[in-house]
């Protein structure tokens, strides 16, 4: 049995609708998955070992990188966004909370984290643990809506109304959160709204 089949919910998780549950099965019609050029590159891919996409939904970004790894694994809290993941060929979904994930030290050659950081209960503990399960000379790649930019505040602004617990950081917090485990941590930015905290 996969870990998404698992109906357990923390008292948190009931306070507030989810949302995700609710948008999961028409989610990549309404946010198609974007063009993985970038992640490619900043992940230095193709590369051996597993790939874990924290906080990964559906699998929309990383079903499209699992002809360049081993394996894939999203992990997620959403029982409607895992479900839709598993019918992905080749991906496996976990039902876990970022901040306790349920693998081994150094399990993962490549970590990916899309559109999600600002959605985790505890973005300190969240990467913490990301750290730990990520492998020496590995590569975690976290891609968050660029807070320094004003288009970026109102979805911030729209999320709290929504009662979604969002919690926004700037890459440059993000990245301060990566070194204080001492690891190296690059933000790089595209001329739009996104950017990338590439940690290694």
């Amino acid at each position: 049995m996969v870990a998404w089949r698992h109906r357990t919910r923390d008292a948190a998780a009931l306070s507030v609708p989810d949302h995700f549950d609710l948008l999961a099965r028409i989610y990549e019609r309404v946010i198609p998955p974007p063009d993985p050029a970038d992640l490619i590159a900043l992940l230095r891919l193709p590369a051996s070992g597993r790939l874990l996409d924290a906080g990964g939904g559906t699998g929309r970004v990383s079903s499209a990188l699992r002809p360049l790894v081993d394996d894939v694994l999203v992990s997620d809290l959403s029982l409607g966004m895992l479900e839709q993941a598993s019918k992905k060929d080749g991906i496996t979904p976990i039902r876990a909370h970022v901040e306790r994930l349920p693998f081994l030290d150094a399990s993962f050659s490549r970590i990916i984290v899309v559109d999600a950081l600002h959605h985790f209960c505890d973005q300190e503990d969240a990467i913490a643990d990301l750290l730990r399960v990520l492998a020496p000379g590995g590569r975690l790649v976290i891609e968050e809506p660029d807070y320094t930019r004003l288009v970026v505040k109102l979805v911030a602004l729209a999320e709290k109304l929504a009662l979604m617990r969002s919690r926004f950081l700037t890459p440059e917090a993000i990245a301060t959160l990566a070194r204080a485990h001492g690891r190296t941590a690059a933000v790089t930015r595209d001329d739009r709204f996104r950017a990338w905290i590439v940690v290694t």
